[in-house]
């Protein structure tokens, strides 16, 4: 019987070879789609769940209020908070500070850039990765012990040899200091939030010393593992004790400032964040859940397409039915046979989809920086989704179209007086689920193209086009570099202005990104200011105004010790119209630093949040950790190549990571333009499906209509006015997915455009586009049978009954 049901399943399918090649097809792009979709999600999901306990394991963080009341979360901790935990708190049974600054490798006459972070020995018990060589109790026992990573073992000392005893050379602020290789510890998997090439202990920082007892200095994360019966609720109430013991200079400070208490009923709480939400701080679960979400909007679309389509085909397999129920066939058989061919069908789409995706997920993981494999499908979690994903599909799309062919009655049909009814309220509610997720994703994706178009555009204070920014790197003194690299480009004529700083502009090819913010009193005031490093001519290379007073000079001797520049939203903050000639004193027991300039506010950081108040200072203090070098905007390209062949000269064995600053701040919207690509191409396919299906129900209406089309036409209907006749219902359905979908679409978008300082006022005019764009596709994708149909013969129309 399998054998007979199969063989009728083919002869089917290949008879009606347009309409199984339209359902395969959109099938296994849906397929393919979701299957990239799915295993992009369940990557993002998994980070970090690979830890042993990792449910116990969390990173702190001070919570405060912002004035406006919303919540401030802080994870930059002091020094001595990890040792009063562990004294303290016996429910804290490990923790360990780590900072991820990176730093120069040396061994022999090899010189590497390498992720060298900075961690107690607590950090190899807490978290769970495994070391291939060397012992976890004691690998950071001593302050002279080094532990790096299997790809750093093999990049310094070459495959295949034990590095655990040798020595080398890792460079800790302006000094190279000697290490001992203790263990090699395997490389952090794709989805862990912490990636690393070695560790050392954290008192080699060179400013452990000097801040190691004060609770004022925040410059590390901080990771603890409670007990086993410890809470997390529990532990966050002891821990205001800690606050008022350690820090009650903070918590007058949110006082003064008018912040109110935060949800712990304090002004100033130490909260714990569960290890699995950090990685969370860089993507939102709600843009994980809209990828979900467009997984599923695709297979639904899919699903629907299959069932108006197998519908449309109802009438001409009705004798087929009538004659097999009078030779003696059951209904549960015909439901079998005709759900059958659906499992055939979705089984080809499978294995179509799974090679789409593999062929797409190269481009795929590159867009995205994912590491997704097919092989993630090999779980027995995944597997069994998969399974019971398939079987969902093939029950809704194949379970109704079955049902409602194997119910004809026989005597009916092979009268031929079988006919399908008026479209009822589930064929409308499915064309209309279509095109309201069609409108959605085209209004979301038009409103995320325009705001990313925006930030791109706006103004920053600062003029980034034609500023090449290179980092300096872990193994080169910066105020050195920046000397020999002014010296080398000073002759060039396509240099104007050379500068350094402490603070990059955008995302560089380093990747890394930092921030210095100080709070102190002035004139009894509590004022908060980024603290900005920077050298002679940095106004000029980034084309910032300058307001008042001077810029820095080298005529000028106090100024790289004593005087700063600040920029406008500080002037305001202070409360001086002309501030030039004051002083400012960030710590009571320290250096003054004497105002002489004001410069227009630009943009630090990314448009997410609004201009910061700036102090630009040349203290020794902070070092360059990056060289902004402005040029003619003649041949920029070779202006690029031009500045790394000077690189090479200065720093030869330092490699270049220059780019351009422009390219830089585009990276700050990375996961913006991400999600915008996903709705984009979701949106592309979203309206393919939909005009599938729709075409689908168009052919079969009109095929209904026929007879009716024929005597209108006798009558003396003209075809513009058949044409209108046949599409107005369908118009009709689209209007209404206009309706819902746009009231939707906007309430979305106003929630994702909330997370920005800056943005585009409600896109009233997009959400309109967006409909106007899906009437006329379904206008056009009805229009073709309106045509056929009007054009027809009438005799011929008449004689199909």
């Amino acid at each position: 019987m399998f054998k007979n049901y199969l063989k009728i399943a083919f002869r089917s399918l290949w008879k009606n070879k347009t309409q199984s090649l339209i359902n395969i097809v959109g099938l296994s792009v849906a397929f393919g789609t979701c299957l990239l979709l799915f295993l992009a999600a369940a990557f993002q999901l998994s980070f970090d769940s690979f830890h042993k306990d990792s449910g116990r394991i969390y990173r702190t963080y001070f919570l405060s209020l912002y004035p406006d009341g919303s919540p401030d979360p802080n994870p930059t901790m002091p020094f001595p908070l990890v040792p009063a935990l562990k004294a303290e708190y016996p429910e804290v049974e490990k923790a360990t500070r780590i900072i991820w600054g990176g730093g120069g490798v040396r061994y022999g006459d090899k010189v590497f850039n390498k992720q060298v972070r900075a961690c107690d020995a607590d950090f190899l018990e807490i978290f769970t990765f495994p070391l291939l060589k060397g012992e976890t109790q004691t690998a950071l026992a001593d302050l002279s012990s080094i532990v790096i990573s299997e790809n750093m073992a093999k990049d310094v000392f070459g495959a295949g040899i034990n590095p655990v005893g040798k020595s080398l050379q890792v460079k800790t602020g302006r000094d190279w200091r000697n290490f001992v290789v203790s263990a090699v510890i395997s490389d952090a998997p794709g989805n862990s939030t912490i990636e690393y090439d070695a560790f050392i202990r954290i008192e080699n920082v060179p400013d452990y010393s000097a801040n190691k007892d004060r609770w004022d200095n925040q410059t590390h994360e901080v990771y603890v593992k409670l007990a086993a019966n410890a809470q997390q609720m529990a532990t966050q109430k002891r821990f205001s004790g800690l606050m008022q013991k350690y820090m009650k200079d903070v918590i007058d400070y949110q006082i003064r400032q008018g912040r109110g208490k935060n949800e712990m009923g304090e002004y100033y709480s130490l909260m714990l964040q569960p290890l699995n939400e950090v990685h969370f701080d860089d993507i939102s679960r709600e843009a994980i859940y809209t990828i979900i979400a467009i997984g599923i909007f695709i297979l639904v679309i899919a699903c629907i397409n299959f069932i108006n389509l197998t519908i449309a085909r109802a009438l001409t397999r009705a004798r087929e039915v009538g004659v097999r129920k009078s030779l003696g066939a059951k209904r549960w058989q015909l439901f079998t046979q005709i759900w059958g061919e659906t499992v055939l069908i979705c089984l080809v789409a499978l294995g179509l989809g799974v090679l789409l995706a593999n062929v797409v997920m190269p481009q795929f993981n590159q867009l995205f920086n994912a590491r997704l494999s097919l092989m993630q499908l090999l779980t027995p979690m995944a597997a069994g989704l998969t399974v019971a994903g398939f079987l969902l599909v093939t029950f809704v799309a194949g379970g109704y179209p079955s049902w409602i062919i194997s119910r004809f009655n026989t005597v009916q049909v092979l009268k031929g007086r079988i006919t399908m009814k008026r479209p009822g309220m589930l064929r409308n509610s499915l064309i209309v689920t279509q095109f309201s997720i069609a409108c959605l994703l085209i209004g979301c994706t038009l409103v995320m193209l325009q705001q990313i178009n925006y930030l791109r555009e706006r103004p920053l204070g600062l003029t980034q086009e034609q500023v090449i920014s290179v980092p300096v790197g872990g193994e080169l003194d910066g105020k050195v570099a920046l000397q020999r690299l002014r010296q080398r480009l000073g002759s060039e004529s396509r240099v104007v202005a050379v500068t350094g700083t402490n603070v990059n502009i955008g995302y560089g090819l380093d990747g890394s990104s930092s921030r210095s913010r100080m709070g102190f009193q002035y004139n009894k005031k509590d004022v908060t200011t980024d603290w900005l490093r920077v050298d002679f001519d940095y106004l000029k290379t980034l084309n910032i105004k300058l307001l008042q007073g001077r810029d820095f000079s080298p005529e000028y001797s106090q100024d790289s010790v004593s005087s700063v520049m600040i920029t406008e939203k500080f002037a305001r903050q202070l409360g001086e119209k002309t501030p030039v000639g004051k002083f400012l004193q960030p710590d009571s027991a320290g250096q003054k630093y004497q105002i002489v300039g004001v410069v227009s506010d630009f943009n630090l950081y990314s448009l997410r949040e609004d201009v910061s108040a700036i102090t630009l200072q040349m203290s020794q203090t902070y070092p360059i950790n990056y060289i902004f070098v402005r040029v003619q905007p003649q041949n920029v390209a070779g202006s690029m190549d031009m500045v790394k062949a000077a690189w090479k000269e200065i720093a030869p064995q330092t490699e270049f990571k220059g780019s351009f600053m422009d390219e830089n701040t585009d990276r700050w919207y990375r996961k913006e333009q991400k999600l915008s690509t996903i709705l984009t191409a979701a949106a592309i396919i979203t309206v393919v499906l939909s005009c599938m299906g729709l075409f689908a129900v168009a052919l079969m209406t009109i095929e209904q209509r026929t007879k009716e089309i024929g005597i209108r036409k006798v009558l003396g209907a003209s075809v513009g006015g058949l044409v209108a006749l046949l599409s107005k219902d369908f118009l009709k359905l689209v209007f209404l997915a206009i309706l819902i979908a746009t009231p939707l679409a906007w309430y979305a978008m106003q929630k994702w455009l909330q997370d920005f300082a800056y943005r585009i006022p409600t896109p009233w005019a997009v959400f309109a586009l967006a409909g106007l764009v899906a009437v006329l596709i379904a206008f056009l994708t009805v229009s073709y049978h309106s045509i056929r149909a009007a054009l027809m013969n009438p005799v011929k129309s008449l004689k199909t009954e």
